[in-house]
């Protein structure tokens, strides 16, 4: 079977590798950055695209190439994506699957550091009006910093990025002192997260709900252990999606690739 993936994630490496160790598949992964398409290839995919696609550009390659099943593993967050993935799929009638890492469990977890914000409009709000002391850790991306630093002060701000010259400019048009990057590839480990905040002299940390392969147990353990704020991003609904179209792991991946 031919699989188009769009990637750029832990759950899409994974994906990758699970696919070619089981079934007999080629795979295109698409990510936006060199860096994801690299690791989707280290992980066994056959061909990348590593930029950033439109709708019918998506479609056509689909169509042209005859690819018999659209997977999204795209990050919680990439709504846009995952709204454009859905209605090609249900456009070209061709089988589809997404990929969505389950809500982080809490539950043994002290969560009274825990701010919850909609949007990253409101966090830059509740930063600006409750938390106006010390430093501001953005650990959500070079994409969501702009609604965060129309309320809060770049001199606060440290955001930690992938080191690519797209999230590099994107901090330079945002006035962004470089010394205020914090460039790393990965989730962070608890000790990693507390040096930061020590480091930086963080009194509050920004993240989003991106479930527990992207670290938010160890950002809110670095937190609790040195009393600073987290303020969480829900997760955005997405409104195409099918509820029957949903898979959280790896078992249930499979179950539905085998009812195609």
């Amino acid at each position: 079977m031919k699989i188009f993936l769009l990637g750029g994630t832990k759950d899409s490496t994974n994906i990758i590798t699970h696919i070619k160790e089981n079934y007999d598949a080629f795979i295109l992964t698409t990510t936006t950055t060199e860096y994801g398409a690299r690791l989707a290839k280290e992980a066994g995919s056959d061909d990348t695209i590593a930029r950033p696609l439109l709708k019918d550009e998506i479609a056509d390659i689909i169509k042209k190439e005859n690819f018999d099943i659209l997977i999204d593993a795209t990050h919680p967050f990439a709504e846009h994506i995952t709204n454009t993935s859905a209605t090609i799929a249900r456009e070209l009638k061709i089988p589809y699957i997404r990929f969505e890492r389950p809500i982080t469990n809490l539950e043994n977890i002290d969560t009274s550091h825990i701010h919850y914000a909609e949007s990253f409009e409101d966090a830059g709000k509740l930063i600006a009006s409750d938390f106006t002391q010390g430093n501001v850790l953005h650990f959500a991306g070079a994409n969501t910093m702009a609604d965060i630093v129309k309320h809060v002060s770049v001199e606060r701000f440290y955001p930690r990025i992938l080191k690519v010259e797209n999230s590099i400019k994107k901090c330079e048009a945002l006035n962004i002192d470089p010394s205020h990057i914090i460039a790393m590839k990965g989730a962070a480990t608890k000790e990693e997260n507390i040096d930061l905040i020590e480091r930086y002299d963080a009194s509050v940390m920004i993240t989003k709900e991106s479930g527990e392969i992207g670290g938010v147990v160890e950002k809110i353990e670095a937190a609790n252990e040195m009393n600073i704020a987290v303020i969480m991003i829900k997760r955005p609904k997405i409104e195409m999606l099918n509820k029957n179209d949903i898979v959280n792991d790896l078992k249930e991946f499979d179950k539905k690739i085998k009812s195609f």
